[in-house]
C-alpha cells in the first residue's frame, strides 16, 4: 500500500435552508481511485471548482468521504481515533500563511507543532533548527513574521510542517496568494524537501509551470481524475487540457505551435532551455547552454 491510497473517494456537500431542510446536493468530488508511493513528488491540477481543494482536505482527515475510503500511511481517515497520527503523518500547507502562522518569533512559531505533539523541549529546538536551515529561513529565526515577505511567509509555514518530521506534506495552491518570486522560492523549497529530504510531496495547484518535475499529474475536472500521467505526457496533449479549462507552460505551447508548422520537435517540452535546445540540435547549432535563454528571447520575439 501507498502512503496514500483512495479507493472510490466521493464527497457531496449538502446545502440547507435557514431551517436545516436540504436545499440540494453538489458532488464535489466523484469516485477517485488513486495511489501515490512514499518519496513521490506529485501533483494535482484543476480549475476552479474542479475539486482539487476538496481532495487535498481528505488526505488530512480535514473531510471524510461521503462514500469510498482514504488511508493514509495505512490508517483510515474515516476513523476519529486516527485522526492524531494522521496529521502527524501527512502535514498541511493552505494558501494564506498568515492563516497558519501563530507565533510572534518565527522560531516559536516553527517549534509549536512539535510543542504540541509532546516532544521533548532539547528535541524541540533541534528540529526547528534543522527546518528552518533546510527551508534556508535559519537567519530570520528571530524575526516576527509579520516583517516577512509572502514567500518567506509560506516557508515558515513550510518549515513549522517539517519540524513536525511528517511523511507527507499536502500543499492546497501554496503559492495562490504570492508574487512570482514568491512562488518560486516556495516550489524551489518543496523539490528540496521531496530530493533531498525524500518527503511525499502532494501539491495542489493550477499554476502549469509548477508542476514539470512531478514524477505524476493528476488532471481533476467536475470532481474525477480526467487525465494522468508524467508532465511530459499530460503536456504532449494541450488541446485535452484547452478543454478543461487549463493552459500548458509557454514553453510548451510555442513548441506545440511550431511542430504544427512543421518544425520537428519532440513532444511535451516542458522548457524555454530544452525547447532551444532542440531548436539548436534540429539547425545544426553547436550553442553552450548559458546561451539558450538568450536564443529562446530571440527566438520567441
Amino acid at each position: 500500500m501507498g502512503i496514500v491510497e483512495t479507493k472510490n473517494l466521493t464527497y457531496e456537500y449538502i446545502r440547507r435552508d435557514e431551517e436545516g431542510n436540504v436545499e440540494g446536493i453538489t458532488r464535489a468530488v466523484d469516485g477517485v481511485t488513486m495511489s501515490i508511493e512514499e518519496g513521490d513528488f506529485i501533483a494535482v491540477l484543476g480549475s476552479n471548482g474542479s475539486g482539487k481543494s476538496t481532495f487535498a482536505k481528505h488526505l488530512n482527515a480535514i473531510l471524510y468521504p461521503t462514500e469510498g475510503s482514504v488511508f493514509v500511511d495505512g490508517k483510515d481517515t474515516s476513523d476519529p481515533a486516527n485522526t492524531w497520527d494522521i496529521r502527524q503523518r501527512a502535514g498541511m500547507i493552505f494558501q494564506n500563511p498568515d492563516n497558519q502562522i501563530i507565533g510572534n518569533v518565527v522560531e516559536e512559531d516553527v517549534g509549536f507543532g512539535p510543542e504540541n505533539m509532546g516532544v521533548p523541549t532539547d528535541e524541540i529546538w533541534v528540529r526547528v533548527e534543522e527546518a528552518l536551515k533546510t527551508l534556508n529561513m535559519y537567519e530570520f529565526r528571530k524575526h516576527s513574521p509579520n516583517k516577512l515577505s509572502g514567500g518567506q511567509k509560506q516557508r515558515v509555514a513550510i518549515a513549522g510542517v517539517v519540524a513536525m518530521h511528517p511523511k507527507c506534506i499536502i500543499m492546497d495552491e501554496p503559492t495562490a496568494m504570492l508574487d512570482p518570486l514568491g512562488r518560486r522560492e516556495v516550489i524551489r523549497a518543496a523539490r528540496a524537501l521531496n530530493d533531498v529530504e525524500g518527503v511525499t510531496i502532494i501539491l495542489i495547484t493550477h499554476y502549469m509551470e509548477e508542476v514539470i518535475y512531478a514524477d505524476k499529474v493528476f488532471v481533476m475536472d467536475k470532481g474525477r481524475v480526467a487525465m494522468q500521467g508524467s508532465p511530459r505526457e499530460i503536456f504532449s496533449r494541450p488541446e485535452e487540457l484547452k478543454k478543461l479549462r487549463l493552459t500548458v507552460p509557454q514553453a510548451t505551447l510555442l513548441a506545440y505551435e511550431l511542430k504544427k508548422r512543421g518544425l520537428d520537435l519532440p513532444d511535451g517540452i516542458l522548457s524555454g532551455d530544452e525547447l532551444v535546445r532542440e531548436i539548436c540540435i534540429r539547425s545544426g547549432k553547436n550553442m553552450e547552454l548559458e546561451k539558450y535563454k538568450k536564443a529562446l528571447s530571440e527566438f520567441a520575439n
